[in-house]
């Protein structure tokens, strides 16, 4: 006799969430083995229509959409079993698969068949697992792109980019939209401070939902616009974006943004050259005096790994809108508020002023582009909608120092102050966390949300 869901121990109730998550998994993965088939062997006459997207959406819950991509896979992944295989076992998304087949399908025009079937296979293992992050994902693709492709990458082209507004019988406005990177990036950036929950004066919790609230927003925008003098296209100045990039990257950049460079990366770049690399497994730092061989991972290993899985040190990332390509990188560092961040080689900011009371707004900057959004392991929530938590609290003598800094939204910054969950900067100067005895018994730590998934040192 099957166990009411209310009767199940709490942790029963995760184990059977993470196992029926798997099955789910499988499942997918078998519908799409059926609809393969069925593409192959059951007659357009027996389905009832030119193919089996239809059949599925007339006989299942599916939507149009959702039909289509199911056929999509089944089609695309008969030609690449190894993508097949990822699915099939459980150990890979759907969507990633369909991320992955997109490419496979279209690779970069100058990128060797060599050059695809390793791309493929590193891809494949960056998105396996729970710790699988799909920026980080799309972040190669773009580098490979980017390095081998002759053609703008979909999300930078702006020839694509639409926005339909129909007016319903009701006499409401429906608006359907597909944007660029970029101008995504300012739509969100615009809507970020205004779609945060007002509670009233009495307290009571603001129960609009996500999509009102952004309604809400995009209508206040409307009305500031309106009400302005000249009516500016941005507000009266150019966007601001904060050009994440590496010291390798760096240089590549300097023909066309020559003020971002000073002292300070010069330092910078000195004291980059003396980092050790990082234990891919325990976190700490690698003496390359005292190192095994099997410390450290092949020259393969890196090439096929290190070069597209790197951690935020992507030229041309945006907190909102993820990975872009250097040529569009070059284009806003032209013609736009410039503000340079260098990184070592571990993604982590140098050089920052680390003794104010209060945190700057460079190193607010900073700690943008090392956690990126919010450190707590699998949430990733925007870095706008986090607050500064001092690891070692102010009040108990802790410094606002960059490494005792981390990014964190508002619950899980409650829930390091109430709770057994411990964090910490490691020895490769990003936060870790230990979970409670309750969640792990043995308090393994666990990198950070932007960090996790595969890192070659």
């Amino acid at each position: 006799m099957t166990t009411e869901i209310w009767q199940l121990s709490e942790s029963e109730l995760l184990a059977d969430a993470a196992a029926v998550s798997h099955q789910i998994q499988l499942l997918e993965a078998r519908r799409i083995a059926l609809v393969a088939e069925i593409d192959t062997r059951v007659s357009r006459e027996k389905l009832g229509f030119p193919g089996p997207a239809g059949w599925l959406t007339s006989t299942t819950l599916l939507s149009p959409s959702k039909a289509t991509k199911i056929v999509a896979l089944a089609r695309g992944m008969a030609a690449f079993p190894d993508i097949a295989d990822a699915v099939n076992t459980g150990v890979m998304s759907v969507d990633h698969a369909a991320l992955i087949l997109t490419f496979a399908e279209t690779p970069p025009e100058n990128l060797p068949e060599e050059g695809r079937d390793m791309a493929r296979a590193a891809l494949i293992k960056a998105a396996t697992g729970p710790d699988a992050r799909t920026g980080r994902i799309r972040a190669a693709i773009t580098r490979l792109e980017d390095s081998f492709g002759t053609k703008k990458p979909p999300a930078e082209n702006t020839d694509r980019n639409e926005l339909f507004a129909s007016t319903t019988l009701n006499g409401r406005l429906v608006l359907k939209g597909d944007f660029d990177a970029i101008t995504g990036e300012k739509l969100l950036t615009a809507l970020s401070p205004l779609t945060e929950p007002h509670p009233a004066a009495d307290g009571t919790q603001d129960d609009r939902s996500p999509a009102k609230r952004r309604a809400d927003a995009f209508g206040h925008i409307l009305d500031q616009y309106l009400a302005s003098s000249d009516r500016p296209i941005e507000g009266g100045e150019r966007p601001h974006v904060n050009l994440h990039i590496s010291l390798r990257d760096l240089t590549d950049l300097r023909d066309s943004a020559d003020d971002i460079t000073d002292d300070e990366t010069s330092r910078a770049a000195a004291e980059s050259d003396t980092v050790d690399p990082v234990d891919i497994k325990t976190g700490h730092a690698i003496d390359p005096d005292t190192a095994d061989a099997s410390d450290t991972p092949s020259a393969a290993d890196r090439g096929a790994y290190r070069d597209l899985f790197g951690d935020g040190t992507t030229v041309g990332w945006l907190p909102w809108m993820g990975p872009l390509s250097r040529n569009t990188s070059r284009q806003l560092a032209c013609d736009c508020v410039l503000t340079a961040i260098v990184m070592d080689e571990n993604g982590n900011p140098l050089n920052l002023a680390r003794t104010a009371r209060t945190i700057t707004a460079k190193q607010r900057t900073a700690l943008t582009a090392r956690d990126h959004g919010c450190a707590f392991p699998g949430c990733g929530k925007p870095a706008a909608w986090t607050e500064g938590h001092h690891i070692w609290h102010w009040g108990d003598g802790g410094p606002t120092d960059m490494n005792n800094l981390v990014l964190l939204c508002g619950f899980h910054h409650r829930l390091i102050h109430h709770s057994d969950w411990e964090v910490f900067i490691g020895t490769d100067n990003h936060p870790w966390f230990i979970p409670p005895a309750t969640v792990d018994p043995y308090r393994q730590p666990r990198q950070s949300h932007a960090r996790a998934g595969p890192h070659i040192a």
